[in-house]
């Protein structure tokens, strides 16, 4: 993905770090420019800490991941975890720094999740594309903009109905990056309920990189189904 831009969108902070912060990272050591939309901090994700003191931690983690990985980082945090609504105003607000970034890709939850939030944060990403490009919307918020290609993330919460069909190459200075970055985040540690985030992960970008002839590789879906595709 050598000198583009990417933008992936998740329902809470440390969603698309994990999904595909390697892909970030990968776009940015080749040029190319990253960033990171959380729709909701992930502030009710943890079985001991309270809501408000969670918060801030997860936006002091999510700006620590992007910085990390020279990704941009921008998060909803007005929008409770939990509470995640696909209406056309959360929409909008991503249509305009879909306007702003102007990506040439755009990375989205899969469409089925054991998550609603993740649901949702899909219907939104996926209007937000088409209001951003839409003619004649919202003119005073900036210039329209198409996004070329959207896809979706691999992830093990949105697993249902899932098929790979694109794969972006990981290289060893973009895992290791991702890598530290990542063990910033304590619930990527396995620190809230105990899931092994981080083995999972990195276990998963060796599996799709034997698919597609690399060492690692992020996978994602293009959503109808397309023929295989390593992407550059």
């Amino acid at each position: 993905m050598k000198q583009r831009t990417v933008m992936a969108v998740g329902g809470h902070i440390g969603d698309m770090d994990l999904a595909v912060g390697p892909l970030l990272a990968q776009a940015v050591l080749d040029g190319g420019r990253a960033a990171l939309v959380a729709l909701t901090p992930g502030e009710r994700g943890h079985p001991r800490l309270g809501i408000d003191e969670y918060r801030k931690q997860k936006l002091t983690e999510g700006h620590a991941f992007a910085a990390a990985i020279g990704a941009e980082f921008h998060v909803f945090d007005d929008i409770s975890d939990g509470f995640l609504q696909p209406t056309d105003d959360v929409a909008a607000r991503l249509a305009r720094l879909i306007r702003d970034i102007r990506p040439d890709t755009l990375i989205a939850h899969w469409r089925h999740s054991i998550h609603t939030d993740h649901e949702h944060a899909c219907q939104i990403t996926e209007r937000a594309r088409f209001l951003a490009g839409l003619p004649g919307w919202a003119p005073e918020d900036g210039e329209r903009h198409g996004v070329a290609r959207l896809l979706y993330a691999e992830n093990w919460e949105d697993a249902r109905g899932f098929e790979a069909d694109s794969y972006a190459p990981i290289s060893t200075e973009a895992f290791e990056m991702w890598s530290t970055a990542i063990q910033g985040q304590a619930f990527a540690r396995g620190e809230t309920y105990g899931f092994r985030y981080i083995d999972y992960y990195s276990a998963q970008l060796i599996m799709q990189g034997c698919l597609a002839r690399t060492d690692r590789a992020v996978a994602l879906s293009s959503g109808d189904g397309g023929r295989f595709v390593v992407i550059d």
